[in-house]
Formats: C-alpha cells, structure tokens, sequence
C-alpha cells in the first residue's frame, strides 16, 4: 500500500475462479524430525532473496525469520534426523535476471530447495525455473498473486495480494450498495489496485471508482477535495514513494479522515512515522505486525530476533523454514513426495493457524485489521480484528504446470 508495500501485484481477474478448498491435513512443523533421505549427508538449501536494493529491509526480516523458524522447527538441532540443513544465502538485490542465474547455479550444485523471493518479479521467474528442473521453490515476501498455482513444485510462505483486498472490505461489512473509491497514482501500479478492487469489493456489490494523480503531483488538496465531495463509504488507498506524508496531511486537513472510513496497507515498522498525525485517523489492513498474535512460533521468533520485535515479514522467513523441514521429514531427497508432503498441511506458525491448498497452493492464514496509536516513531499498533485463513481466501485457481 503505503510505500513499499506499492511494489506488490495486485491480481487480475482472471485468477479468481472459485473452486472447493482442497482437504487439509494437520501437523506440527516441531514435532521430532525423522529424516527420508538415505544417509546423513546435510540437506541444502538455497535462499535467494534482497540483501541489497530496494527491499533489503524486507530481505533482512525475512531472512531473520528464517532462521529463528528452522530453529524452532528443528527443536535447536539445526537437522532434520541425522542431516544438517545447509543454508547457502544469496543476494538477488531484486533482480529478476540475478535470482534465476543464482537458482540455476544452486540447482546445479545439487540443491533441491530453493527459498527467497522479496520481489514478485524475482518470484514470477523462479518458479519456472524449479518446475523444468523439478526442485522445490517456496517463494517469500512476494504477493503476486500469479506465484499461488504457477506449478506444482512452487509453494509461498507469505500472504498474496488478493488477501489484502478481502482484508480491505472486512471494514465495511457487506459491500452491497456501498461507494468505494481508490485514491493512487497514476499508472500500472495504481491501474492495477483499482482494477482488484473493482473485482474483490465491486464484485460483492460496492460501487467503485477512482481518483487518481499523476505520479508527479506534490499538491493534493484538489485531490482530497474530490474525495470529500464523493462522500465513499470506503475510501483505498493506494500510494508510493516521498509524497506519501504530504498526501495523508491534506487527505486528514480536508476532513477526509474524518468523515470516511480509510484503509491502507501497514507497511513495516520503519514507514509508520510517514502518516505523520494522520495516523491515529487510518484503518489499516494488515499481514502482520508486532503483537498481533500470541502463538507459540511468534514467542520463540521474539526470542530469536534481534532487539524482540517481530515486523512485517519476519512471518514469511518462519514458516519458510517450516515448511522446509515439513518437506525434508516426509520427502528426503525425494522432491515429488516433497511436494505431497506439503500439499493440504496445516501447521502453526507466527501469525496462526496456516493451511497450504492442495489445489494450488495458496497459503491460506490469518489477516488483521489494525489502528496505530502514538506518534512518528513511538506509534504502536493493535489489531482490531483478526480473520481467519478461511475468510481471507482467495478463489482456488487451476494450477498452470
């Protein structure tokens, strides 16, 4: 939403068919690990991910909570049975062309599971990479919805961006006979909010229009004038880059923040202080935040993490880890069986219970409604709402390869 969190895809409408949700099986990701492979060679596994550029901040999180995951997974062994997983981490700094020649090359070194993906983009062309080569691949931080059903031998371990859409009409009920406006900025991204928004909320019977500036806009009044006058019932936005504490200061000075409910997406910790006063004023949807659940695997990842403070896509890297050695346990080095062995899992990880779809795998899991509190850099946040994994799914979607 906000920032960062512009980069994410929204989908498109073509990827909602609805389908039955697939039967799912439940396990812990800790109970004692048995190994499948046929000696005690270490298990390895690549992580491809942002330690640099744009999304590094995302990478760091991830990759922290990967290994506090593992940990928890392998009750502190750092094995699965008798076999070491070992980790070779690579820096793909968001760069498409740099994740596929680094997978290409961990394939060619043996590795039979590969992890990471910060940015869509990267996760979009890894995951042909693992289905021609038959290794397994579970994307991260990427919201693409196009990674959920890309083949059979990619998986995700975050939340996808339809997810946050539902999460977006929680906050009006039902949608029937209700205005929504998108306020973004001009051009795909802000194309590509309005259109999932017209699909997820105009499709349950919300009317839906936009007002859009030009990327280039650093004054909004005429902007938030428009939008008071439209009186919406919801009002999504959707917003990138430096002009974002300009834009929620004339949106919160025009009494926009007063007289409608407004939803935007809960960056990671580091972004709140761009709300500035209007903060307070906001609805967010959130994948997650610091306190926003109180499960087992969130205690032991604040244990792990340094400074105790979990953030946005600390969960991602977790249940990563978890799901490596839930593929490792059943399948050995047997990708194929990896595969089955994670298709309909349950298991429970940061944010709750988490559900892999044996359809496509979409990861279905808890969402959040959140309010900050505070100011600049000592806003707190709370949730408001949790909804389940079942509330926040998305249409099941045939599964391409």
């Amino acid at each position: 939403m906000t920032v960062r969190t512009t980069r994410r895809v929204f989908l498109s409408a073509a990827t909602m068919m609805a389908a039955a949700l697939a039967a799912t099986a439940c396990g812990s990701p800790q109970d004692t690990a048995t190994g499948g492979g046929d000696s005690a060679a270490p298990v390895k596994v690549g992580l491809v991910y942002s330690q640099s550029g744009a999304l590094a901040s995302y990478g760091k999180q991830y990759i922290e909570g990967f290994k506090a995951g593992l940990d928890f997974a392998t009750q502190g062994t750092g094995k699965v049975g008798d076999r070491k997983i070992e980790l070779t981490e690579v820096d793909d700094a968001g760069d498409p062309a740099k994740a596929v020649s680094a997978a290409k090359d961990l394939i060619g070194k043996g590795t039979k599971i590969i992890a990471g993906s910060t940015a869509s983009g990267v996760a979009l062309q890894v995951a042909p990479i693992a289905a021609q080569n038959k290794v397994l691949f579970i994307s991260g931080p990427a919201a693409t919805d196009a990674v959920t059903g890309a083949n059979k031998y990619t998986f995700r371990s975050g939340r996808q961006s339809y997810q946050d859409v539902v999460t977006a009409k929680s906050f009006i009920g039902d949608p029937a006979g209700k205005k929504v406006v998108v306020f973004a900025q001009d051009g795909a991204f802000g194309d590509a909010n309005e259109a999932a928004v017209k699909t997820v909320i105009g499709g349950a019977g919300a009317t839906v229009s936009s007002v859009r500036a030009p990327a280039s806009a650093t004054e909004f009044t005429p902007f938030a004038s428009q939008i008071k006058t439209a009186k919406p019932d919801l009002l999504f936005v959707a917003w990138a880059g430096t002009t974002a504490p300009a834009m929620w200061q004339s949106l919160d000075q025009q009494g926009v923040l007063s007289s409608t409910t407004v939803v935007t997406g809960l960056d990671i910790r580091a972004s709140w202080p761009t709300f500035g006063a209007a903060g307070t004023k906001i609805s967010f949807l959130s994948h997650y935040f610091d306190g926003a659940s109180d499960t087992e695997a969130s205690k032991a990842a604040k244990a792990k993490i340094s400074g105790g403070t979990l953030d946005l896509f600390h969960p991602d890297g977790f249940a990563a880890a978890q799901m490596v050695v839930r593929a490792v346990q059943e399948g050995g080095d047997d990708v194929d069986k990896m595969v089955t062995a994670l298709e309909g899992w349950s298991f429970d990880g940061v944010k709750g219970k988490m559900t892999i779809r044996a359809a496509d795998h979409a990861l279905l899991q808890p969402m959040f409604q959140a309010k900050l509190t505070g100011s600049g850099t000592a806003f707190t946040a709370t949730a408001q709402k949790s909804l389940t994994g079942d509330e926040t799914a998305p249409p099941a979607v045939a599964m391409k390869g």
